[in-house]
């Protein structure tokens, strides 16, 4: 894998969808219905044919949100739009072809005043924005307040190569159970030469299936998709609300199409200025403060923290335990030290998940692995049976396509032993993860990194302490943007709206009104 995924679940939310699935019986599907039962997908240029669709709903939580609609559709937009890298719309990759676009709109029905429509994004790259869309119907359970959802349709699309838009799937769920289960240290010269063998492996086989099309795969392209998206819900300027590597998708579009944006609200800002290096490096930075955060915490609530007072020394006891002697499960599967960080790194996303990753290396240490496969497999997105999503597939696919920096396995190797002085538990994984993109074929197509001339103001908001998309991020993008306002939560955990009613109030006021926050408005943790 590249950087960690930048991606958001709101844990209000999580536990709602955790009830439901505990109570129906069933594990949380990695997919809602498949293409085929979504009808015809709309030329480029006409509009969509939608559908009703409350089986979206019902098979990603059990049921639809009280006086919600939900409504399908398909849209083709063409391969290539004749950008970066490639070599234009009527030559090259991918010319003359289109890949399918899945759209979800839900509707209230006590909406009022209509302003037109939200587009929603929830970052990775991979993640699915028709899941999202349903998530944040959810008003009661940490959805979109109903001050939103009563003036806007709330859309979300799966971007070019995700979830049910032409998704791209080429990492064997085998190759993926060996990519997590790995040492996130490999210190020896024949365990990092595996990890090497593994990452080779899975960009051969990615590149024998897709050949000069993975170069189609990346932002710049989807942000085109995206314009596709505005026009085939009817709406003359975009209203955008994109979590984590959604930010960087809105700026792109920003800066391809800012006499077309309305609002953007980008929440759990990415640097777009940040190659593959230094992205990885802050990345390593901002779990090591947020892992920081959360031993803080434990040592001042021992009594929900069972491996205080040093939870530090608790985990990388685990990690190395791990490595030496992984403790069994009961279906067979071992809790080897990939799979023990992996549930460190999920349980960082929020604040809520640190008593959970207290809770799972206590219960670890006493010879019960259940807690650390259940975080690490939520973060994997795996499912009970093995089987993975295509999350990881199109993560790989879209940053390696983005990125142009391509360090040599040497560098790599020389910064997994630099980061793991500076960033002890996070910098060797950050280093090693490159090695993804290090590996994988084909070219590149960069996004612009670039003003939004023209654009009106957009809303970036950073969170203090999250650890996916450090809050360094969130100023940087502001100002390359030119027109960007911040907003600061300083709270723990990956991005910000709608958690808190300071952080609420101001962007819901952008989103209704189009009212920018004063200069500097910083809203407390709690």
């Amino acid at each position: 894998m590249t950087r960690f995924p930048t991606r958001r679940f709101r844990p209000a939310l999580a536990a709602f969808v955790a009830a439901v699935v505990l109570t129906a019986g069933c594990t949380l599907p990695a997919f809602a219905p498949r293409a085929e039962s979504e009808g015809e997908a709309a030329p480029p240029g006409t509009a969509p044919q939608w559908r009703a669709c409350p089986e979206v709903p019902n098979e990603l939580v059990g049921r639809g949100a009280p006086d919600m609609r939900y409504d399908c559709a398909r849209i083709a937009v063409p391969r290539n739009w004749g950008t970066g890298a490639t070599t234009g719309a009527t030559a090259g990759p991918g010319a003359g072809e289109t890949f399918e676009i899945a759209l979800i709109r839900a509707r209230s029905t006590k909406q009022r005043d209509r302003i037109g429509s939200l587009v929603v994004n929830p970052g990775g790259p991979g993640a699915s924005g028709v899941d999202t869309a349903v998530y944040l119907s959810f008003a009661a359970f940490g959805g979109l307040p109903t001050s939103v959802t009563d003036r806007f349709d709330i859309v979300g699309f799966d971007p070019r190569g995700v979830a049910r838009s032409s998704p791209v799937k080429c990492i064997s769920d085998a190759d993926l159970d060996a990519s997590f289960g790995y040492d996130p240290d490999p210190e020896s010269q024949s365990s990092f030469d595996g990890f090497v063998g593994l990452n080779r492996r899975i960009g051969e086989r990615c590149g024998a299936k897709y050949g000069d099309q993975l170069a189609l795969y990346g932002t710049e392209q989807a942000a085109r998709d995206m314009d596709a998206v505005r026009a085939a819900v009817g709406d003359d300027k975009l209203t955008y609300l994109g979590y984590s590597y959604g930010t960087l998708l809105g700026a792109t579009y920003a800066q391809l199409y800012p006499q077309r944006v309305r609002a953007l609200v980008l929440d759990g800002a990415v640097d777009p200025q940040q190659k593959l290096i230094a992205g990885s490096e802050s990345q390593a930075k901002g779990f090591e403060r947020a892992f920081d955060n959360f031993t803080r915490w434990c040592a001042a609530n021992a009594g929900g923290c069972p491996i205080a007072p040093d939870a530090r020394g608790a985990v990388t006891d685990a990690i190395a335990k791990a490595k030496a002697s992984p403790v069994r499960a009961r279906d067979g599967r071992k809790a080897t030290a990939g799979w023990v960080f992996y549930a460190v790194i999920s349980s960082l996303y929020t604040e809520q998940g640190w008593q959970e990753l207290a809770r799972a290396i206590d219960d670890l240490q006493g010879g019960d692995p259940d807690g650390v496969f259940k975080l690490a497999d939520s973060y994997a997105g795996r499912e009970p049976d093995g089987h993975y999503s295509n999350l990881f597939d199109a993560n790989l696919a879209v940053n390696c396509a983005d990125e142009t920096e391509k360090p040599t396995r040497d560098q790599v190797r020389q910064l997994q032993s630099q980061w793991r002085q500076k960033y002890p538990l996070f910098g060797p994984a950050l280093a090693v993860g490159m090695l993804g993109c290090v590996e994988w074929p084909g070219e590149r197509d960069p996004y612009p990194t670039g003003r939004a001339n023209g654009a009106p103001p957009i809303l970036v908001v950073g969170t203090t302490g999250d650890p996916a998309t450090p809050y360094e991020q969130t100023p940087a993008l502001a100002a390359m943007l030119g027109v960007g306002r911040v907003l600061t939560w300083e709270g723990e955990g990956h991005t910000a709206y709608p958690q808190t009613p300071c952080v609420t109030s101001a962007v819901d006021a952008y989103l209704i009104s189009l009212t920018v926050p004063r200069e500097g408005l910083r809203c407390p943790a709690r």
